[in-house]
């Protein structure tokens, strides 16, 4: 018996050094932490339980018999965050570089699989050199067996993934199925193709943080969610982030204790629209006067900054919130806005997140580049994410709301619960100058007939009332109250039941 105990202690010390004192130490100089230490900052303390801390890779080619390391470059297992259960799996670059091996993948699939069984979000902590050579093809089974189990665990348990070191080749498919990535600046990347592939296929020089960096891919690409300065305010980013995510898509979202009012009042608000209808503000500001604490985790920041999407609290409990930024091309839908904010909704649906809605939009935005790079296409995912939304949607118009963007901003039209608008809306087909000169394009040579025609065309339609006349907009509210209408309004719609009519699933406009 004591010899047994002797050889668990010898396996179990074997594993947690990994690939050897001297990787850590480099791993350590890269200003990374290791997988296990990852888990320490990441869990709560104490809580982490380990599955397959012995298991070994079973590759007999190129010499790979020689080398066997408990664990075979990946910790999985589960534990807790704030006391809520998650399933998790850490890549150790210090064992064959985190390359992934048929062992390895049968290791990240059991704890997906445990996690759907049970109901609990997955957190992949990445840091690979992608598929283990060695190993030929077994080693792409193991991804695909992965890649199936991100397609099934989809819109069923949230996933997300954190980007911690190199993510290349077949490996960034699996996190680009996950619902939210996080990225580190300087020190992990994503691409299909390396920089030297790229420069010998298509002649173009580009370093590793060019081509796939956390810069490139939260700005650029959209491919990330946000970039954290280093591996721990990342780890502690992902904690916050977990506490508002549901745990699974029947658990409803989570809820905590609050202290700020419902019902509170927010004087300022009565001014934050300018007097000039061409001038800015910042959304931000109503969206933090509006949750809980004004505490608001805003995904992809720097990428199509038109549109804002992210997660707060009202009364302690998870919203989705969608607004147009005037700060930003006028708050103009584009491509990038409208594939943003659709996948963001489609996730609050799935999940049943509710979501709040701030709408100030002039339109989508024009231009020979959009409409060529598709803009018709893709500005029907975010009204197609809308339209079959069935969770509780409040809508509130602060400002412009012109032409088809007004119907694609959760309008009435596509079963918004509750539409309100601030008395300094304006709900019209596009602006008043563009339209008097197409309706009276026969006196456009005549600017003072131009002139009385706007103003007559604005005190008709820049406002609010000719859409509350038709029951389009449910109530003109006063700024000051939108928090308290709104945690008003979702306390009413909690137990809203709507149901879309059976289908196999939809055919979004991909």
């Amino acid at each position: 018996m004591s010899a047994n105990i002797a050889e668990v202690e010898r396996r179990r010390e074997a594993a947690l050094l990994g690939g050897g004192q001297k990787r850590i130490d480099a791993q350590h100089a890269k200003g990374k932490l290791t997988a296990r230490e990852r888990l320490e900052v990441l869990l709560d303390e104490g809580s982490f339980e380990e599955l397959d801390t012995y298991v070994e890779h079973n590759c007999t080619d190129f010499g790979m018999e020689e080398t066997k390391i408990p664990g075979d470059g990946v910790v999985t297992g589960s534990g807790t965050i704030n006391g809520r259960l998650v399933y998790v799996f850490s890549q150790d670059f210090t064992v064959f570089g985190g390359s992934l091996s048929e062992r390895h993948a049968e290791k990240i699939c059991k704890v997906m699989d445990n996690a759907m069984k049970v109901g609990a979000p997955v957190i992949g902590l990445n840091d690979s050199g992608g598929a283990r050579i060695q190993e030929g093809v077994a080693s792409l089974g193991g991804y695909a067996e992965v890649f199936q189990r991100n397609v099934l665990a989809s819109g069923v348990v949230p996933q997300i993934s954190v980007i911690m070191g190199p993510c290349a080749g077949g490996a960034v498919y699996s996190p680009a199925m996950t619902d939210f990535i996080f990225m580190v600046k300087d020190s992990s990347y994503m691409f299909v193709t390396g920089p030297d592939v790229v420069k010998t296929v298509t002649n173009e020089v580009v370093t590793q943080e060019e081509l796939g960096g956390a810069i490139t891919h939260t700005q650029k690409s959209g491919v990330a969610d946000v970039a954290f300065e280093n591996d721990i305010e990342a780890l502690l980013a992902v904690r916050e982030f977990f506490d508002l995510m549901p745990e699974n898509n029947r658990s409803g979202v989570p809820e905590r204790p609050t202290s700020d009012p419902w019902d509170r009042v927010e004087d300022s608000l009565d001014t934050l629209i300018p007097p000039n209808a061409n001038q800015p503000y910042d959304m931000h500001e109503l969206i933090r006067k509006t949750v809980d604490e004004g505490a608001f985790f805003e995904l992809q920041p720097g990428h199509a900054g038109n549109i804002i999407c992210g997660f707060g609290r009202i009364e302690g409990r998870t919203v989705g919130i969608v607004a147009n930024q005037p700060m930003v091309l006028a708050g103009c839908l584009d491509i990038n806005a409208s594939k943003k904010a659709g996948r963001f909704v489609r996730f609050c649906d799935a999940f049943d997140v509710p979501i709040v809605t701030f709408v100030d939009v002039p339109g989508f935005l024009p231009g020979v580049g959009q409409e060529h790079s598709g803009i018709i296409k893709h500005g029907a995912k975010l009204l197609f994410a809308y339209a079959e939304a069935t969770v509780p949607k409040i809508t509130v118009i602060t400002r412009k709301a012109y032409g088809g963007a007004y119907d694609v901003m959760a309008s009435k039209h596509l079963r918004g619960d509750l539409n309100y608008a601030w008395p300094t809306a304006e709900i019209a087909v596009m602006g008043a100058k563009g339209a008097v000169e197409i309706i009276f394009r026969s006196e456009k040579d005549d600017p003072e007939k131009i002139e009385a025609r706007t103003k007559e065309y604005e005190d008709r339609f820049a406002n609010p009332f000719i859409a509350a006349q038709k029951g389009f907009i449910d109530e003109v509210i006063m700024p000051h109250s939108t928090r308290k209408r709104v945690a008003l309004g979702l306390r009413k719609l909690r137990n809203k039941e709507l149901a879309n009519p059976w289908k196999k699933h939809d055919n979004i406009p991909l």
